[in-house]
């Protein structure tokens, strides 16, 4: 006799869940976009909301964000990026924090081009026809590598081979084709997608470190999804599936 107030009662609570379930629209760097959508996973497990993902060089994002484009939060490839929004009044101030630290590697297809080598020796002899970066004007990875050569006095050496990816993801794309011997790229890149070519880790003190920044946009600032999701990116289970993918914490 008591089962009609008993749905009565699920059926409010399945309300009011739905009531406070939303959708947010992430703009992701994109060298984070694989980690992400796997993130993404977890995170629609966990909670009531979705959430849809959107990828690109760091810069067009900036430049699609600052144009109107109807993103909730951002993950940068950089801090900068994410200050220039602060700065700028497109995103909220106390909601920016570093959610992961890249790491740079040379990448190669080929199996045993950087087996067991040094990679910045390779560089120096110039023993290879193209080498990759992305661009170093809109993609952080870029001005890493970007970075990286000058440190070493390699860059008027490969300035000639150099061709420059719109973003990491077509970068590395660009070696694992064939059209580049060697790319400088996300570390994160070579865990998943590299396992039958072989890489060089560059050393951290070769380039800045790549603090990559997240922010709360002001489109999203009403957004219990968005807020949540960036909450999120800060739990044990995401710090640890970060970490799995490449990633160093701070």
């Amino acid at each position: 006799m008591f089962a009609p107030r008993f749905i009565f009662a699920g059926l409010i609570g399945l309300i009011a869940q739905n009531a406070m379930a939303e959708t947010a629209t992430i703009a992701v760097a994109a060298n984070f976009s694989d980690t992400a959508k796997e993130l993404e996973i977890v995170f629609e497990a966990a909670f009531p909301h979705d959430i849809a993902l959107t990828s690109g060089a760091t810069g067009k994002l900036y430049a699609q964000i600052n144009a109107g484009a109807p993103f909730d939060a951002f993950l940068s490839a950089d801090q900068k990026t994410a200050e220039l929004l602060v700065a700028g009044g497109a995103a909220i101030a106390d909601s920016r924090f570093t959610y992961a630290t890249g790491k740079l590697a040379l990448y190669s297809s080929d199996p045993l081009l950087l087996d067991g080598e040094d990679g910045a020796k390779i560089l120096a002899d110039g023993t290879f026809r193209h080498l990759a970066i992305a661009n170093p004007n809109l993609a952080p990875y870029g001005a890493a590598a970007d970075a990286f050569l000058k440190s070493l006095f390699l860059k008027s050496r490969v300035e000639s081979r150099l061709v420059i990816g719109e973003n990491i993801g077509q970068t590395f794309a660009m070696v694992q084709t064939g059209a580049a011997e060697l790319g400088l790229v996300a570390y994160s890149q070579v865990l998943k997608e590299g396992s039958n070519g072989s890489f060089w880790m560059v050393p951290q003190s070769l380039y800045p470190p790549i603090k990559q920044d997240a922010v709360l946009l002001v489109n999203g600032q009403n957004n219990l999804a968005a807020s949540e999701f960036l909450a999120f990116l800060k739990s044990k289970d995401a710090l640890a599936i970060m970490k799995s993918r490449g990633y160093a914490q701070k």
